[in-house]
C-alpha cells in the first residue's frame, strides 16, 4: 500500500526546492525511496554503500547550498551515515537524513535489522525527529507534514546543517500494481518560516565598533574555511591596498589573492621572538583554519579576538575570543575598509617581506630537491585548469597544497575540514561532479583514496573527474609528525604500509590510468590529463615515504637559511 505520510514527505521536499536524493537499497526503506523515485521533480541516485552515499550527498549539498535527501534502510545501515553527518554538521552543509525503522514495539526484541535509531546522531545534527508510525488519523498526518516542514527550514537556516527524521514503517509497505502516487500541491499550506537575525549594524553599534577599532593598529584578518565569495574577496583586496591590516589565508578559505600571506607555515614562530609580527587584534570569519602553526602562534600572543558571524555558536580556537559580531562578514568588511586607518607599517612589513621572499624563492628551492610528492605537486598545481573545483583529501594532500600555495586561477578549493577525516574525501568529490560540468580535480593520498574506493561503486558517469593520487604506500604524514616518527612501531602500526595500486581499480571502474615515477613522465602525462574525455582519469604518482620526509626537511632547512641570509 502507499503510505500517505511518505507521499506528503516527498511532495513537501519538492515544493521546498529539494531536487536531489541519494538512496541506498533496502527493504524497510522501500516505501520512502519509492516516494522520491516516483516524484517527477526529484532526481534520485542509488549508492549501495551508505557511508559513501552520505559523503556523496554531502558533496552535492555543499555545491547546491540546499538540502539533499539521504534515504537508507533500518539497522546498522543508518550508523554508516555517521561520519558524513558529523562532517556536514561542522562544515554547515544541509542534509535531510531519512532513516527507515521498525515499529517502536519491535525495538530491542531481537527483530532483524533493528537498533535504537531515535536521536541516533546525537549532537551532530541540528535536530532529530521521529515520524508517526501511522497516519490514519488527520492529526497524525498533520504531525508528519509539520515535522518535514520544520526539518527542511532548520537545515537551511544559518548555520545550515544536517537534520534527521527517523521513520518507523509498518507492513505492508510495497504499493500494489494498481495504486498510483498522488503528490499534493498544497503541502506547504501554511508555509513555515524562521526569521533570521539582522544583517546590518544599528548606528549605536557602528559608533561602538568604530571606537574600538580605533585602538588597534596591528590587526590580523583571518578568514576560515568558506566557499568563494567575490564580494568579500574584493573588499579584502581593498584592505590590502590601503594597508589597513594583514590578511592571512589558508587555501581552504578561498580568499587567496595578491598581497595575502600564504606561506606563514614556513616562517611563523613564537610571538615572543617575533614581536613585530604579533597582532593586537584578530578578526576572523568563516569556519576553521588549517594551519596548526598559526593556531599555536595566536594562542601564545596577547591579542584579543573578534569573530564575525550572523548567527550560531562560535568556537574559541585561539583562546582569545572577546567579541562576537552578529552581522554578515561582507557588511562588516565594508565598514572596516571605509572607516579604518592604516595599520602599523612595521607590522605590515614584517609579514609581507617574509611572505614575498618565500613566494619568489620557494619553487626554486624545491626544484633542487629529488622528485617526489612536493615537486610533483608543484607541477600539478601549475597545470590545473583555469577554473573548476579542486578537492583536497586529508591529511597530507591539503597540507602540502597549503605549503606551496596555489597559482592565481579561478578555482574553488574544497576539503573535509569539519572533522578532518580521510574517510569520505573521494566520495565528496564524486558528489561534487554530480552538480557541475566543470572540471573536478581530486588531489589525494593513497590511504584516503583506497579507504574510500566505494565512491566509484555505482552506475553513474564521472567524465569530468580527474584524480591525482600520491601513492607512497602508507600513511607518510606520520614520518613528519614528532612523536610517531620516533617510535619503533612506526612502519607497522602508524604508517599502515600497503602495496596497493590504482591500476586494478581504474580497470574495474572504467578510468583512464597512468602511472608516474619521475618528472619526465609526469610532464608528459599532464599535457593531456585535464583535457575533456569520455572517461574519468587517474594519474598515480608513486614515491617513497622516506624520501618525501627527507625532501620536506631539507626544504624547511633551506627556507630557514634563506630567511636568515636575507635578514628576514
Amino acid at each position: 500500500m502507499i503510505l500517505p505520510q511518505l507521499t506528503h514527505l516527498a511532495s513537501i521536499c519538492a515544493k521546498s526546492g529539494v531536487t536531489q536524493a541519494v538512496l541506498s537499497p533496502g527493504s524497510r526503506c522501500a516505501p520512502i525511496s519509492l516516494a522520491f523515485i516516483r516524484h517527477p521533480e526529484i532526481h534520485c541516485r542509488t549508492i549501495p554503500d551508505e557511508r559513501s552515499a552520505a559523503f556523496i550527498a554531502m558533496g552535492m549539498a555543499q555545491q547546491l547550498q540546499k538540502p539533499v535527501v539521504l534515504v537508507c534502510t533500518s539497522g546498522s545501515a543508518s550508523l554508516n551515515y555517521g561520519p558524513a553527518i558529523a562532517e556536514a554538521f561542522y562544515q554547515q552543509i544541509p542534509l535531510l537524513v531519512l532513516t527507515a525503522d521498525r515499529p517502536p514495539e519491535w525495538v530491542d526484541q531481537w527483530d532483524g535489522q533493528t537498533i535504537r535509531q531515535e536521536k541516533l546522531y546525537g549532537q551532530h545534527v541540528k535536530e532529530s525527529f521521529t515520524f508517526p508510525d501511522e497516519a490514519q488519523l488527520p492529526d497524525q498526518l498533520w504531525h508528519a507534514k509539520r515535522i518535514v516542514k520544520e526539518a527542511l527550514v532548520l537545515s537551511k537556516s544559518f548555520p545550515m546543517g544536517p537534520v534527521h527524521i527517523n521513520i518507523p514503517v509498518r507492513e505492508p509497505f510495497y504499493p500494489l500494481p494498481e495504486e498510483k502516487y498522488a503528490f499534493e500541491v498544497t503541502d506547504l499550506e501554511p508555509p513555515l518560516e524562521i526569521q533570521t537575525g539582522l544583517s546590518t549594524f544599528g548606528e549605536e553599534a557602528i559608533q561602538k565598533i568604530r571606537a574600538q577599532l580605533g585602538k588597534y593598529r596591528k590587526i590580523l584578518l583571518l578568514p576560515g574555511q568558506q566557499r568563494p565569495n567575490r564580494a568579500i574577496k574584493t573588499l579584502l583586496a581593498e584592505i590590502i591596498r590601503k594597508r589597513q591590516a594583514v590578511l592571512v589565508t589558508d587555501v581552504i578559505s578561498n580568499q587567496v589573492q595578491e598581497g595575502a600571506i600564504i606561506h606563514h607555515d614556513f616562517f611563523i614562530k613564537d610571538p615572543e621572538t617575533q614581536k613585530e609580527m604579533a597582532p593586537e587584534l584578530i578578526i576572523s570569519f568563516g569556519k576553521s583554519i588549517l594551519s596548526k602553526a598559526m593556531k599555536q602562534f595566536l594562542r601564545k600572543s596577547q591579542a584579543t579576538h573578534w569573530h564575525v558571524q550572523p548567527a550560531g555558536r562560535v568556537p574559541d580556537p585561539f583562546q582569545k575570543l572577546g567579541q562576537i559580531i552578529r552581522v554578515h562578514p561582507e557588511y562588516f568588511l565594508e565598514h572596516f575598509t571605509n572607516e579604518q586607518g592604516p595599520a602599523d607599517p612595521a607590522f605590515i612589513q614584517s609579514w609581507s617581506q617574509k611572505n614575498e621572499a618565500l613566494r619568489n624563492s620557494i619553487h626554486g628551492l624545491l626544484e633542487k630537491q629529488a622528485f617526489g610528492e612536493l615537486l610533483a605537486l608543484k607541477r600539478v598545481l601549475v597545470k590545473l585548469p583555469s577554473f573548476g573545483k579542486v578537492h583536497l583529501a586529508n591529511s597530507l594532500a591539503v597540507r602540502n597544497v597549503n605549503r606551496l600555495g596555489l597559482p592565481e586561477k579561478d578555482l574553488e578549493i574544497i576539503c573535509n575540514r569539519g572533522t578532518s577525516g580521510i574517510d569520505g574525501s573521494t566520495s565528496t568529490a564524486v558528489g561534487c561532479t554530480f552538480t557541475t560540468k566543470e572540471n573536478v580535480t581530486l588531489i589525494t593520498g593513497d590511504m584516503a583514496f583506497f579507504y574510500d574506493r566505494n565512491a566509484f561503486w555505482h552506475q553513474y558517469q564521472l567524465t569530468n573527474l580527474r584524480v591525482v593520487l600520491f601513492n607512497n604506500h602508507g600513511g607518510g604524514i606520520f614520518r613528519m609528525i614528532e612523536g610517531p616518527a620516533e617510535q619503533p612501531e612506526l612502519e607497522e602500526y602508524f604508517e599502515t604500509h600497503q602495496k596497493l595500486s590504482a591500476k586494478h581499480l581504474a580497470a574495474e571502474m572504467g578510468f583512464e590510468y597512468r602511472l608516474v615515477q619521475n618528472a619526465a613522465a609526469l610532464e608528459d602525462c599532464l599535457e593531456t590529463f585535464f583535457q575533456k574525455s569520455l572517461h574519468p582519469k587517474i594519474v598515480e604518482i608513486e614515491s617513497s615515504s622516506e624520501s618525501n620526509t627527507r625532501t620536506l626537511k631539507i626544504l624547511k632547512e633551506s627556507i630557514q637559511k634563506y630567511l636568515i641570509d636575507h635578514d628576514l
